[in-house]
């Protein structure tokens, strides 16, 4: 059965089904180690399913975008390396919530959708990378401030990073800054969860 992915959802469930991705994170055992540890806080919990559902958004729409064949080669190949950063993170992140003896969501779980036109260009793909992977920063950014396990700060300052070398480069493609912001904003986790929902059917 597929679901759409509501705050709730993200709150309070792992999924029900659905194959996971075959892609090892670079922190993957390390935050799984230290999850199955102790019992993990409850926001902790909150905050990785939110992650999840975050790195499940952003494969899904590479992997539209990639598949929509509408990029030059050099924004081609910038999607297909996001990609795999996207699938790396979500293995990472879901390695919190399996640590726990928990299921986290697969694709199978949720079904995203976009606005008309969004793969459309390279200008219509470009302009919806920014604006998720802001959304994917954002939520990290605020991960940072709330997660109370001090281990798992690294790997997620890690994909914070990465997030942000996505928003730079997405920036460039359409025609802002390749850097500006001192201090990205960092998104609580309900304006991170509302942000995500916009996304589901």
């Amino acid at each position: 059965m597929t679901h759409s992915i509501t705050r709730a959802d993200l709150f309070s469930r792992g999924a029900r089904g659905g194959a996971a991705l075959v892609v090892a994170g670079g922190v993957l055992g390390a935050l799984a180690a230290e999850a199955s540890a102790d019992p993990l806080p409850t926001m902790d919990l909150a905050y990785a399913r939110l992650l999840v559902g975050a790195e499940l958004l952003a494969a899904d729409f590479y992997q539209q975008a990639i598949a929509a064949s509408n990029t030059g080669a050099t924004v081609a190949k910038y999607l297909k390396r996001a990609y795999f950063n996207e699938q790396e993170h979500y293995q990472s992140v879901a390695g919190i919530i399996r640590g726990t003896g928990a299921v986290p969501a697969t694709p199978a779980d949720i079904d995203f959708s976009y606005p008309d036109g969004s793969f459309e260009s390279e200008a219509s793909i470009s302009k919806l990378a920014l604006q998720l992977e802001n959304t994917i920063l954002g939520a990290y950014l605020g991960a940072l401030g709330g997660i109370q396990t001090q281990s798992f700060l690294t790997g997620l300052g890690q994909i914070a990073a990465c997030e942000a070398q996505h928003v730079s480069y997405f920036s460039s493609e359409t025609g802002g800054k390749v850097f500006n912001l001192s201090f990205p904003p960092a998104l609580t986790i309900a304006q991170a969860s509302d942000a995500l929902d916009a996304y589901t059917a």
